[in-house]
């Protein structure tokens, strides 16, 4: 990406064991992409020293900036943040970096040019993607999951819980207000809504390092959102 300004939108609960490491590496791959960018941090409620941590990078870099909220879930915490963001482009990124900045070339060079899509979403099902170190269980608990959503709400779209995915400004504007799940699932509603509206959805391959220490329980969030999702995506395509 050499042209606009680039925003990483970074939503954070407890990250004091990452969250230098994540802003170093990005900081740094971003400005050697582009000469406007920032990382937008959303504190989700910390008890830890994350908000410390970053605080202290904010004294050195006037690039970071922090915004802060009681606990209310990972969608509550992108909302937040997406609004907030300035970038012609705005890109959503989980603090585990279980996709490396180094990688996120190939959500900058989508973006770029007259054909660019709407919304770019980072997947581990489409060409030249990789998993490392996921188990079995989990893969097939994520398809499950895949399967229900693509049956009821997003026909087509092979991956929606990856946590990176970048917007345009006018795509991030546009949709946030109307993403009413606070927590799991808030991606599917996302992208519910954005082909809904007509905006162009294309997925990325990305190379995905499963964390052992990752918070997602896709058994406890696909189990639950196989139980209501059909029921509420009626209403929601009832009220619109």
């Amino acid at each position: 990406m050499t042209a606009g300004s680039l925003s990483v939108v970074v939503p954070v609960l407890n990250e004091e064991s990452c969250i230098d490491e994540f802003l170093e590496r990005v900081s740094r791959v971003l400005a050697s992409r582009t000469p406007a960018w920032e990382i937008v941090v959303v504190d989700d409620g910390s008890v830890d020293r994350t908000v410390s941590y970053v605080e202290r990078w904010i004294q050195r870099e006037p690039r970071i900036q922090l915004v802060r909220q009681p606990h209310r879930g990972k969608g509550a915490a992108i909302h937040r943040g997406m609004l907030a963001a300035r970038g012609d482009w705005r890109l959503m990124a989980d603090a585990d970096l279980s996709v490396a900045p180094e990688d996120w070339s190939v959500f900058f060079d989508t973006a770029i040019g007259s054909h660019a899509p709407d919304v770019i979403i980072g997947s581990r099902e489409a060409p030249g993607s990789r998993r490392i170190g996921e188990s079995l269980w989990r893969h097939l608990i994520g398809r499950a999951f895949n399967t229900v959503v693509q049956l009821v709400a997003v026909p087509g779209i092979n991956d929606t819980q990856c946590g990176f995915k970048m917007l345009r400004a006018e795509a991030a504007r546009a949709l946030m207000p109307h993403v009413t799940i606070e927590g799991f699932a808030f991606d599917v509603e996302l992208l519910f809504l954005a082909r809904l509206v007509g905006f162009e959805i294309r997925e990325v391959g990305v190379v995905w390092v499963c964390r052992r220490d990752s918070r997602v329980r896709l058994a406890a969030g696909g189990a639950a959102f196989a139980g209501v999702g059909a029921i509420w995506l009626g209403h929601l395509r009832g009220a619109l």
